[in-house]
């Protein structure tokens, strides 16, 4: 089967959080399978060079704004240069600048990705709903049922998991060297949250650990990817838990971090639309507790491949990672299978070869 020429539109310049890592294994495994794909982000030194070393083309693109004129005529001369047959659009600029860019050049195939379940405002709809958008790849069902609900086709929608590398991401990783290194003992019960945002419940999990202190004096909280430690650790002192919590910035052994965790907990309560640091500790078979919301009940099944709890409940939080620290191997027992799901469903080879599916589907219908 002959290659295609796909561009990917990334507007961002970071290259570590979970969207840019997507893009940039897509890319990649895109790439081995023999098509010629093109990386479109904000200017990036990172990205650039990241690229060349795959044999990637890169273009560093301002997209400073959804109506940014200059931006989307830059990308109308890269899909005339490449004679692009495939434009995947990522994030809201990425989906606007390509429309603006397709009134300049066609487009045989035009596909938005949708990674968030926050509402869509009346111009988003707009963007989802025109008939230049060949398709919309939703990462979970969740996120598929509230762009119908916004009027958006359902037959335009494929739901196509975002994957985890399942070679990197692996039950023998050694988290020793790890804990270790961030002072944990062999008795701590580490449970690990990754991502500091808002709506990451990061202050929940703290205010969980208020009964986990009392109930089980071994656990210990460590919160990764904070860009001011000092935020978090303001709360740590009101709920008088020093020595019980550790925040840390932004790490890349990811996969040693989670396999040196006894649990990995995902609190979120908006936004989300299937937590990818619950797909890569339990691809290390790292026990993992998560709120019950949007498309975390489709990777995380209670009482079988994980723990399920309300958003925003400190107290039922506290309860599901006490369970995890009284029965260890019940819970191993279930990060097992939930290692299990993550093969079949929710890897990085399952998500490229049905991304590649759609691509030569669509333009074959086109």
């Amino acid at each position: 089967m002959s290659g295609l020429r796909i561009l990917q539109v990334y507007p961002k310049a970071d290259y570590f959080t979970g969207a840019a890592i997507q893009l940039r294994e897509l890319a990649q495994q895109l790439a081995c399978r023999g098509h010629e794909v093109v990386v479109a982000t904000r200017p990036s030194e990172h990205w650039a060079r990241c690229c060349r070393q795959e044999g990637l083309a890169h273009y560093g693109v301002p997209m400073t704004c959804e109506v940014d004129v200059a931006s989307a005529w830059r990308l109308a001369r890269i899909l005339r240069a490449h004679r692009i047959d495939v434009v995947h659009a990522h994030k809201g600029k990425g989906r606007t600048l390509a429309l603006m860019a397709g009134l300049l050049v066609r487009i045989p195939v035009l596909i938005l990705n949708r990674g968030v379940s926050f509402p869509l405002d009346r111009f988003q709809r707009l963007g989802y709903r025109t008939r230049r958008v060949t398709a919309i790849i939703a990462v979970c069902e969740s996120i598929k049922r509230a762009l119908v609900r916004s009027g958006v086709d359902p037959e335009k929608i494929e739901v196509i998991y975002s994957g985890t590398d399942t070679t990197r991401f692996h039950p023998g990783v050694d988290g020793g060297p790890v804990r270790r290194e961030l002072g944990f003992t062999p008795d701590d019960f580490v449970i690990t949250q990754i991502g500091v945002r808002s709506w990451k419940g990061n202050d929940d999990v703290i205010d969980a650990m208020v009964w986990l202190a009392a109930a089980a004096p071994q656990a210990r909280l460590l919160i990764v990817g904070a860009r001011n430690p000092d935020s978090l650790y303001e709360r740590v002192r009101r709920r008088r838990l020093n020595g019980h919590v550790r925040v840390i910035g932004y790490r890349e052994d990811i996969p040693e971090i989670l396999a040196a965790s006894d649990c990995c907990v995902d609190a979120s309560y908006a936004g989300l639309g299937l937590t990818g640091t619950l797909r890569e500790a339990l691809a290390v078979a790292t026990p993992v507790v998560a709120t019950d919301l949007e498309g975390n009940p489709e990777l995380v099944t209670h009482g079988v491949t994980g723990l399920l709890v309300p958003p925003r409940r400190p107290d039922a939080l506290a309860r599901a990672l006490l369970e995890n620290i009284a029965d260890r191997p019940r819970a191993c027992a279930r990060a097992m299978e939930g290692r299990r799901r993550v093969e079949a469903m929710f890897s990085t080879a399952v998500k490229v070869e049905r991304t590649e599916a759609l691509y030569r589907r669509l333009l074959a219908e086109a």
